[in-house]
């Protein structure tokens, strides 16, 4: 994963190497503009601060590892402490 501030595109501001296959989703928390959560083909969802950006991001703050590859995820809305996610045709609710 490779974040970029359009302001400067050729240039990332933050690259998130923790992955081990392809990333399928990624959400923003609707509460913190410095949370994220990744989900990937490694049966992975990923949740990151990016508060310290332009700094190096060696890990994930949170881990959680499915029984599938994770297609897609979603944070809440209304609920900030809970994501969704997506794998073997099944939804599972994450409280984070």
């Amino acid at each position: 994963v490779v974040i970029l501030d359009v302001r400067v595109p050729c240039t990332p501001v933050a690259r998130l190497n923790n992955h081990r296959a392809c990333v399928n989703g990624i959400a923003w928390a609707p509460h913190s503009s410095c949370h994220i959560c990744t989900a990937a083909d490694d049966h992975q969802a990923l949740i990151w601060d990016i508060q310290q950006m332009p700094r190096a991001i060696e890990d994930p703050i949170l881990a959680y590892t499915a029984e599938g590859e994770i297609n897609n995820v979603q944070w809440a809305s209304t609920q900030p402490d809970w994501i969704a996610i997506c794998y073997n045709n099944c939804l599972e609710i994450l409280r984070v």
